[in-house]
């Protein structure tokens, strides 16, 4: 195992932190601290959850999933969600929309040794909307953007 150091207070430009790449002679899994051949910025990895991953988070990850600087992804905490929440989904992710207050709860009760550096924001969106409403589309428009990197303007 690779050691780390505990991850700063989330903000946003948490989301473009630097990946060093390393020269090809050397070893993917030699710790972090190594020489490096040169910088890049890393995207933003989002997961959205909800209940079974069935209508309100495959529709966030739907809508920023070409969010420049992002990479999306959904989960559901349910047992029988059509993708279900798992430790290396938790791991991938720096920053987690939950859509009630409820997943955040279930999240921490059955993977909180996966959650102590990931940033987990609540949306407060109930589960009373199809996949893709309008209605939804605008809600995620209006809460998720405030939380992720900025978009650049288009030159």
């Amino acid at each position: 195992m690779i050691p780390t150091s505990p991850a700063p207070p989330f903000d946003k430009s948490n989301c473009s932190k630097p990946i060093l790449l390393m020269p090809t002679n050397q070893r993917a899994d030699a710790h972090p601290m190594s020489p490096r051949s040169e910088k890049l910025s890393a995207p933003c990895r989002v997961l959205f959850v909800c209940g079974k991953n069935r209508l309100r988070s495959p529709t966030a990850e739907q809508v920023f999933a070409t969010w420049p600087g992002v990479e999306t992804a959904s989960a559901g905490v349910s047992r029988d969600a059509d993708v279900p929440v798992t430790p290396e989904l938790l791991q991938w992710a720096d920053v987690l929309f939950v859509m009630e207050r409820r997943h955040r709860t279930k999240l921490s009760e059955k993977f909180r040794p996966h959650l102590s550096q990931t940033h987990i924001v609540c949306l407060d969106i109930p589960d009373r909307f199809d996949f893709m409403q309008p209605e939804l589309v605008r809600l995620l428009e209006t809460r998720v953007p405030r939380h992720l990197p900025s978009r650049k303007p288009k030159t």
